[in-house]
């Protein structure tokens, strides 16, 4: 094969790579909806394929089975957020105050407006099977690590009063994972303005008041 040919070859051999890459994500977005709505138990194949409107057959191209749809949809939604969450950590300079503010408003728009199903993936690990059940601990501990070092940081320097690390922990997580449910049907504008309240409302359980 010529330089010529192999330069032409490899144009289409990406485009090909993208377009499979969109579909797979596609594919694992609306099965992580799915998963979300309704519990892993009463998802199927045909459903995912009928969210898609697309036939059985095209999923199993890319998924032998529904458990490896899952753990793939598990894997991708679970990473990719927390990932969003420690990029902006990372980027971020200011006091622990600051920081959990904004890692929380963060954490709040991708539920509300990018994953507002799939976020019930990770709240209710004991209807998966054992193999997923234990990589969503995994995911969670991660993700709940971003938190937990904050607030710890905040309250051994001060900065935070606590009635305890552990109980305000599960009050920020089981109020964000219902910010999708409140937001629902409101306006852009209004929803922005219900994911800032919401921060500075969960900024109090660390007794940070709202800034005026």
């Amino acid at each position: 094969m010529s330089p010529q040919q192999e330069t032409a070859q490899r144009p289409a051999s990406d485009r090909v790579a993208r377009k499979r890459g969109r579909r797979i994500q596609e594919i694992l977005t609306a099965a992580a909806d799915l998963f979300g709505e309704r519990g892993y138990d009463a998802v199927s194949i045909e459903d995912v394929a009928d969210r898609l409107d697309v036939t059985k057959g095209s999923l199993y191209y890319y998924f032998a089975s529904k458990d490896e749809l899952g753990t793939a949809a598990i894997e991708t939604l679970g990473d990719s957020w927390t990932v969003r969450l420690e990029e902006l950590l990372a980027s971020l300079d200011g006091s622990v105050s600051e920081r959990l503010r904004a890692l929380l408003h963060e954490h709040i728009t991708i539920a509300v407006r990018d994953h507002p199903a799939a976020l019930r993936l990770f709240l209710v690990p004991r209807d998966w099977p054992d193999e997923q059940r234990a990589r969503i601990k995994a995911l969670r501990r991660r993700h709940d690590r971003l938190f937990r070092d904050l607030v710890t940081e905040g309250v051994e320097s001060g900065e935070f009063t606590v009635t305890s690390v552990d109980t305000v922990l599960q009050c920020l997580h089981a109020s964000m994972s219902q910010a999708p449910v409140w937001c629902a049907g409101l306006s852009e504008r209004a929803r922005e303005r219900a994911v800032g309240e919401l921060a500075d409302t969960l900024m109090m359980l660390v007794g940070v008041a709202p800034q005026r």
